[in-house]
């Protein structure tokens, strides 16, 4: 599997390339934004793992122009630790987020889900309920005939509701799978996110039939089989 590293350290990149090839990945590597764009276009990496601070462009930047053309997992490996430029950068269109200094054990098992998350797509159904259809190999949404725009934190939560129909989703298991950490607590991203997916997809929001709140607990999507 090939990733691309985006990350103007030269001394963190070595050591990343020699680590990674050792667990079989392929490494190609660029020290700045708008180099790891062109890169990314000519070697269609598996994976791409990208630093915030960048000369050029920087990781957001990147990000975006990524998501423009490429569904591949976004990695952001940064020294920055605070909770907004971590919403940033998800809401960008990253997958996950971990933070310099980092256990290089932790780092391998993000990429192995990321890669189970790869696999996951071939393959992966249509969930359907009212006049709503969520295609996971795509990662498109079409309400009576029409693509719904999603962000990619509002399609990150659909996607999790989607791959589990007519089961309870625990708050907690949300966060993690997004944010990445047992340690982040819901501070009303997750309900306004909720909020904004039942406006785009509820024929009535404030009566959802799908889209639905657990009291105390998560949230639950009821598909057409379940309904």
């Amino acid at each position: 599997m090939k990733i691309l590293i985006a990350d103007d350290d030269p001394q963190l990149v070595r050591a990343l390339r020699i680590t990674l090839a050792a667990h079989g990945y392929e490494v190609v590597a660029a020290p700045d934004g708008a180099a790891a764009i062109a890169l990314a276009a000519k070697e269609h990496p598996e994976i791409v793992m990208v630093d915030l601070g960048m000369p050029r462009l920087d990781g957001v930047q990147v990000i975006e122009a990524l998501r423009g053309w490429t569904t591949a997992p976004i990695i952001v490996v940064s020294g920055r630790t605070g909770s907004a430029d971590k919403v940033e950068a998800l809401d960008a269109g990253a997958d996950d987020y971990v933070t310099k200094p980092f256990q290089i054990d932790e780092l391998l098992a993000r990429l192995r889900a990321l890669s189970r998350r790869i696999g996951a797509t071939t393959g992966a159904p249509v969930v359907r309920f009212a006049d709503v259809s969520i295609d996971l190999s795509t990662k498109s949404v079409m309400r009576a005939g029409e693509r719904v725009h999603l962000t990619p934190t509002e399609w990150r939560i659909l996607e999790f509701l989607a791959r589990n129909p007519g089961s309870l989703v625990t708050r907690q298991a949300l966060l993690k799978d997004i944010w990445g950490s047992d340690q982040v607590t819901d501070t009303g991203y997750l309900r306004l996110y909720v909020s904004q997916l039942r406006k785009k997809l509820e024929a009535d929001p404030s009566h959802p039939q799908a889209l639905l709140t657990e009291s105390g607990m998560g949230y639950r999507l009821i598909a057409d089989a379940e309904a």
